[in-house]
């Protein structure tokens, strides 16, 4: 009897167990996206664009913090096509990162199922695809992750969530745009702007005396962009997963790849008030306009503003320069900029990046000290994991600028891995960077963030604690300079082999060039 007793309680105490593994684990959602050409005229003019599941821009992600995200892409397109999730960061496991160096092309007429989990993220992020110039065509959405209940957030409640893609456009289509660029040729000035795919008839919905959250993000591929509410003031409350300080602005720039997170209160009378996006630095400027339309209500406003605001208009240069970097390591908690102490860290590497605008043989390119970028046909990281020679050599590119000929090649930094959380751009500045400057480096409270600007003949410091081991693609955020080698990867590796650090190839690879049979 007494051995029936135990028996069945430790079938309970089992059964509680599975219970709790099962309600422990983090949720999936799923997604099946099937990737055509259609056609769209977004600025007035019938051209082929990238749908997803029929759609442009593409369907949202709408997440939480730690939701394990499956996506099954169906390329029905007649080349080659790979999506990159920007600003994910892909704990341990660059295999997911959906570029030419960590990932195979999915091929015409077949499927690729990513899977990848949003790790103490939360945030304004989004998705587009990675090769060819894809991007300038469609294929884009939104990722919005939000915070898990026992998270709270920074500040006050809100009634509803807007999403706005803004972004540059061109007529050409990117097949003819790749072929000036092959050419030798720069891409002109884009033909417009576009709100969420439309150019002047985008039309956002509210309450008098509501506010908003809008999470706003450059899609373009060439173009800063200056953003602003007629009548209203945006209080920015998020940049690309980092809560900010709440300063009042009347309009923010947006650099190409760039998001941000702002709330509006709906506070004039009820009528329709324009939404503005205009270029940044480009002559003749380029202008949209969406619709920020008013319904009744005598509710009183729901975020009264500070007492004594600040308002900030962002200073301009001639034009700026993003590059993105997939290093972060924003914990999804408010304010974790703040509780790192990075100050404190010790830097124990230093590169200095300097980019150039040249001619190899007779042609426009770009390079990253010295070196063009140029994709080989086998993924860099397979060709790492499997020890495929003559694909890539370490630091075939130097830490700092080289006087030597500018040449293409495949560049990577090897770069040890250190588990420390932060990422922080530090200052910038115009003129040449030296280290003098570095008594100029803001080391207490720099927001963390994937995407920097960087301005004509200035610098940009970026402190980064490499924490994430993998292959990791440094680049241009215009795409044109990408295209045409403004670009390179991090090697962030050790010795150590464990699951606690990078996991395994994932059993459904894709496997081309020299990895092909492996």
């Amino acid at each position: 009897m007494k051995q029936v007793i135990f028996l069945l309680v430790l079938l309970g105490i089992l059964c509680c167990f599975s219970i709790f593994r099962a309600n422990a684990e983090d949720p999936y959602r799923y997604y099946t996206w099937v990737v055509t050409y259609g056609t769209r005229a977004p600025l007035g003019v019938y051209q082929r664009v990238i749908l997803i599941n029929n759609q442009f821009p593409g369907p949202p992600i709408e997440a939480v913090t730690n939701d394990n995200i499956i996506v099954n892409v169906i390329n029905q397109l007649d080349e080659p096509f790979l999506i990159t999730w920007h600003g994910i960061k892909q704990r341990k496991t660059s295999w997911q990162d959906g570029l030419l160096g960590t990932n195979c092309p999915i091929p015409p007429h077949s499927n690729w199922t990513y899977k990848f989990q949003l790790k103490d993220q939360i945030g304004t992020y989004m998705y587009y695809p990675s090769i060819s110039m894809h991007r300038a065509i469609g294929g884009f959405g939104a990722v919005n992750v939000n915070q898990r209940s026992v998270i709270s957030i920074p500040y006050p409640a809100f009634a509803g969530d807007f999403t706005l893609l803004i972004g540059d456009w061109y007529k050409a289509g990117d097949k003819a745009l790749r072929k000036r660029l092959n050419s030798g040729l720069a891409t002109p000035l884009p033909d417009g702007l576009l709100i969420n795919g439309l150019h002047k008839s985008s039309v956002f919905t509210g309450q008098k005396g509501k506010t908003y959250r809008f999470r706003i993000t450059n899609v373009g591929i060439s173009t800063s962009i200056n953003f602003r509410i007629q009548g209203h003031s945006l209080i920015l409350v998020e940049v690309e997963g980092s809560h900010s300080l709440q300063e009042v602005y009347e309009s923010i720039d947006i650099h190409p790849g760039q998001s941000i997170t702002a709330l509006v209160t709906l506070r004039g009378a009820i009528k329709d008030y324009y939404i503005v996006a205009s270029t940044r630095f480009t002559k003749p400027i380029l202008t949209t306009t969406g619709i920020l339309r008013y319904q009744g209500s005598d509710t009183p406003p729901s975020l009264p503003l500070p007492i004594a605001p600040t308002y900030h208009v962002h200073w301009s240069m001639k034009q700026a320069r993003t590059i993105r970097l997939n290093l972060t390591a924003n914990a999804a908690r408010p304010n974790p900029q703040g509780t790192f102490h990075y100050g404190q860290i010790n830097i124990v590497r230093r590169l200095v990046l300097a980019n150039a605008k040249v001619k190899i043989n007779g042609k426009l390119r770009y390079t990253v000290n010295g070196i063009s970028y140029v994709d080989p046909t086998t993924p860099l990281k397979l060709a790492d994991w499997f020890n495929i020679p003559g694909v890539f050599s370490l630091n075939n590119i130097k830490d700092l600028p080289t006087s030597r000929p500018p040449a293409l090649g495949v560049s990577v930094f090897d770069l040890t891995h250190h588990p420390i959380l932060a990422s922080q751009r530090i200052e910038y500045g115009g003129g040449k960077w030296t280290t003098a400057l570095k008594k100029r480096y803001n080391l207490v409270d720099a927001i963390s963030r994937h995407t920097v600007e960087v301005y004509p003949n200035s610098w940009t410091a970026v402190l980064v604690s490499l924490d994430n081991k993998g292959m990791w693609n440094l680049r241009s955020q215009i795409w044109s300079d990408r295209f045409l080698g403004k670009q390179t990867y991090l090697r962030v590796w050790n010795d150590e082999k464990s699951l606690y650090t990078e996991t395994d190839i994932p059993p459904n690879a894709l496997r081309c060039g020299k990895a092909i049979h492996l």
